[in-house]
């Protein structure tokens, strides 16, 4: 049974930072891309940041330069260190895992999804 578990949301204010963690169980770990999306109220779901393990790193333009996507394959956790937030971050964010070969930025092509963590950045 393939489980993903986020934790470290909260509500922030603009100007801070907050790290995200995403730990895996039951997926081989090293098989796959582990990446982050995030859903706004009366929005779609939308890609945040993606980790390959073969080809790197994946960010959507929005959040690039002021997030860092990072695993630990060892621990079977990814994590998202997110700085210089500000209210357009606020979102529902979640885990999500992806079989390396597939665009893992489109959500129909995820495999697993975790439950999602609240993060809310104050003005």
């Amino acid at each position: 049974q393939v489980q993903l578990v986020e934790s470290g949301g909260g509500l922030v204010q603009t100007g801070d930072s907050l790290r995200l963690s995403c730990a895996a169980s039951g997926v081989s770990f090293g098989t796959y891309a582990m990446g982050w999306f995030r859903q706004a109220p009366g929005k779609e779901r939308e890609f945040v940041a993606a980790i390959d393990p073969w080809t790197g790193e994946y960010y959507t333009s929005s959040v690039e330069g002021r997030f860092t996507i990072s695993r630990d394959n060892g621990k079977n956790t990814v994590y998202l260190q997110m700085n210089s937030l500000g209210p357009e971050d606020t979102a529902v964010y979640y885990c999500a895992a992806a079989l390396h070969y597939k665009n893992y930025t489109l959500p129909g092509n995820i495999d697993y999804w975790g439950q999602g963590t609240q993060v809310t950045v104050s003005s």
